[in-house]
């Protein structure tokens, strides 16, 4: 594939990995995410958390180093770990200096291809797995997201990482083996690089320890949202309520992400923004407010979460949806201004994380078949006009809301 910019790059492998990456002269720093399409959507049925597992299990050993030896290795160049398994993959990234990273790409080529997976680790791993998911219970809003998430989608892209005890307990060598072999695949990878980087060795360096890794592409189901607006109430005798509730957005690639962008900055975009200043300034109806773009393969939505008492919940439920429905009527000059320099700030405050970028242009790739760079992303907002966004609002009004509840007590949708 040809070069993408002046700093962006793109090469897909014969074997179907994709190498992207982006050159930030003057780092130290490099950090790499390699993304694998092995999540919870795609997790075999009954057997719900094995990607959860595997991402830990992989790690207890791979290549010619024990769990303690990999460990260690990592620890002595300084990787700073990240990763973890979320509803469409599987991600094992981390930054480190930038002299050392083709050090450290070889090692995670050992672990994700060369894993020992032995049986007598696989305890150990199951009972990590399973005490995340009993800490759940206490993660209040960690559970109402998951509700929420289980009401909105009809089918796998409901289920959330940690899969359920029946999956886990579930699991056995075996049938982990034979996962791995079919999801931890180049077919569908992307594994993005960005710092100070060469991209012709680095390409080079990918190729010798990745090119001849083989494997059939492992297929993600489509998001399909239950339509109709409804309510989970997962009724507790609680002091607090947690409140979360979604609906559609503009999807990933349409020409009008940008302008739904400026748009959702001006509903919660700090704390001039109309929900923290409505909801809690106000009204002082919440102790936490906020709202969020959630995006998947070919579908995005708004996920708004409050955190509230019994008494005020039901207003609570109102006073959002009735500011999510004020949209429509058009914002005002300053939110407009505020909400293009808040999301330009946080541009450039991606631009000086080599960590983000990599993750940045992975999440491209996967969602929009190619990286942006930073000055795209700013040059798009830069071109939204205000009657863009009132224009954009005026034509896309929520109406199917999904909403889920811990508490005492139900709420309804009513305006």
């Amino acid at each position: 594939m040809p070069e993408v910019s002046s700093t962006l790059h793109t090469h897909r492998f014969t074997n179907g990995l994709t190498l992207v990456a982006e050159r930030i002269p003057g780092l130290r720093s490099a950090a790499f995410n390699l993304s694998l399409p092995a999540g919870s959507a795609n997790d075999p049925a009954g057997r719900e958390g094995a990607a959860t597992v595997l991402e830990s299990y992989v790690y207890r050993g791979a290549g010619d180093r024990d769990a303690r030896t990999l460990s260690d290795t990592l620890d002595a160049l300084g990787v700073q770990r990240a990763g973890g398994t979320d509803v469409e993959s599987t991600g094992f990234g981390g930054a480190c200096l930038g002299d050392d990273l083709h050090a450290v790409l070889a090692i995670y080529a050992d672990i994700v291809r060369r894993p020992h997976l032995r049986p007598e680790d696989l305890e150990a791993v199951r009972s990590g797995a399973l005490q995340e998911l009993a800490a759940l219970q206490d993660n209040p809003p960690g559970r109402v997201a998951a509700a929420l998430w289980k009401s909105y989608f009809d089918g796998p892209h409901g289920r959330i990482p940690l899969g359920t005890r029946e999956g886990l307990e579930a699991l056995d060598t075996a049938n982990l083996r034979a996962d791995f072999n079919r999801r931890y695949s180049p077919a569908d990878a992307i594994l993005g690089v960005a710092g100070n980087i060469a991209w012709p060795r680095l390409k080079a360096k990918v190729k010798k320890l990745f090119g001849d890794w083989s494997g059939e592409p492992s297929t993600l189901p489509e998001p399909e949202m239950v339509e109709g607006t409804r309510v989970e109430l997962i009724q507790e005798e609680t002091n607090q309520v947690q409140i979360s509730l979604a609906y559609p957005a503009v999807p990933p690639g349409q020409p009008e992400v940008y302008t739904s962008l400026v748009a959702l900055h001006v509903l919660d975009g700090g704390s001039s923004a109309r929900l923290f200043t409505e909801v809690r300034e106000k009204r002082g109806l919440v102790y936490a407010v906020r709202a969020t773009r959630m995006a998947w393969k070919g579908h995005a939505a708004v996920r708004a979460y409050a955190g509230t008492t019994p008494a005020n919940a039901q207003e609570t439920l109102d006073v959002i949806i009735g500011e999510i429905g004020k949209l429509a009527r058009g914002v005002t000059q300053d939110e407009f201004t505020r909400a293009k320099t808040g999301l330009k700030s946080a541009i450039i405050l991606q631009g000086e994380s080599s960590a983000a970028r990599a993750n940045s242009i992975v999440r491209d790739q996967y969602l929009l078949g190619r990286p942006r760079s930073l000055e795209e992303i700013s040059e798009a907002i830069n071109r939204v006009t205000r009657e863009d966004v009132d224009r954009h609002l005026a034509l896309h009004q929520p109406s199917d809301f999904v909403v889920a509840v811990i508490g005492p007590q139900p709420v309804e949708v009513r305006a």
